[in-house]
């Protein structure tokens, strides 16, 4: 079987930071506590947690809200980021603060810290309720207003001038459309935030080998970038998409017939989980019984 591995893929340097100074705070004394997956791939947090950075994670609950279950020691925010109130009330609970927010998220919330002193509301293209998404909106609820449609910013002032800018991880061509059909309907200055990261991997999955007959995308399903590049997949590049968090999870019916696979991973997922991939899909004949035997994940080499 023909694969191939579509570059760039896997982790940015966003992640790896990220991950880094979660490894160097770990050798600090007393307890560690990540305020939410670190980054969006559980491989990462169980491989965390084993060295003793304890993860708290409740999708039905607000980084604010989760500071409740914290009481001692070094808290952890994570590379999505947080509102300053969420570090403002870590600190007032006598918390070690730990920061591993992505360069790219500071870079945008400083982008609309300095929008709103102009007097402009900020327009911000998200997921709702991902904690990228939390934190900017954080920043000033009343005049930063989340944007997942077009239906959203139909119900807009019409006489405001705003500035619109975008979660990093976001789709380009999403966030390129949107912001298309802002400028038709409103008064508005375009400051699109996209990392460059998630750009050229989106980049290089919608212009893929056009003989690729399945595209294998590895990834956590929390994981919004790893979803993007999905759908790109299959809305862009119009190819037989699947998404995986391992090879546990390959279907084998799913090779059946075809001749050339691609793979590509998000930026949170483990170098060594998509590698492994890549290696199977190589050795495997569907003639072959004996190549359908799947190796076993390597968690030790996951950090």
């Amino acid at each position: 079987m023909k694969v191939t591995g579509i570059v760039p893929r896997g982790y940015c340097k966003g992640v790896i930071r990220a991950i880094n100074i979660v490894k160097e705070t770990i050798e600090q004394p007393g307890p560690i506590t990540v305020l939410g997956m670190i980054v969006h791939n559980q491989f990462i947090v169980d491989a965390l947690k084993k060295r003793g950075a304890v993860t708290i994670e409740d999708a039905s609950k607000t980084r604010m809200e989760l500071l409740d279950e914290i009481n001692e020691g070094t808290v952890i925010i994570t590379a999505h980021g947080a509102g300053d109130c969420v570090i403002e009330k870590a600190k007032s609970k006598g918390l070690n603060v730990v920061d591993a927010t992505c360069l790219d998220v500071i870079k945008t919330h400083t982008l609309i810290k300095e929008q709103l002193k102009r007097g402009k509301d900020v327009l911000y293209i998200g997921k709702k309720n991902h904690p990228e998404a939390e934190g900017a909106l954080l920043i000033d609820p009343e005049h930063i207003h989340l944007i997942t449609s077009k239906k959203d910013l139909e119900t807009l002032d019409k006489d405001k001038h705003y500035v619109m800018t975008n979660q990093t991880t976001m789709s380009l061509y999403d966030v390129y459309d949107l912001c298309e059909y802002a400028k038709k309907i409103l008064d508005v200055e375009i400051m699109k935030e996209t990392c460059s990261a998630t750009q050229i991997r989106q980049e290089a999955i919608a212009k893929m080998d056009e003989d690729i007959d399945l595209v294998i995308i590895v990834g956590d399903s929390h994981s919004n970038n790893t979803k993007k590049l999905a759908s790109i997949s299959m809305e862009k590049a119009h190819k037989d998409t699947k998404m995986i968090g391992s090879l546990e999870e390959l279907d084998l019916s799913w090779l059946k017939g075809k001749k050339h696979v691609g793979v590509s991973s998000g930026a949170s997922t483990p170098t060594v989980l998509t590698n492994q991939i890549i290696d199977f899909l190589k050795q495997y004949d569907e003639n072959n019984p004996d190549s359908f035997i799947k190796p076993e994940i390597p968690y030790e080499k996951m950090l």
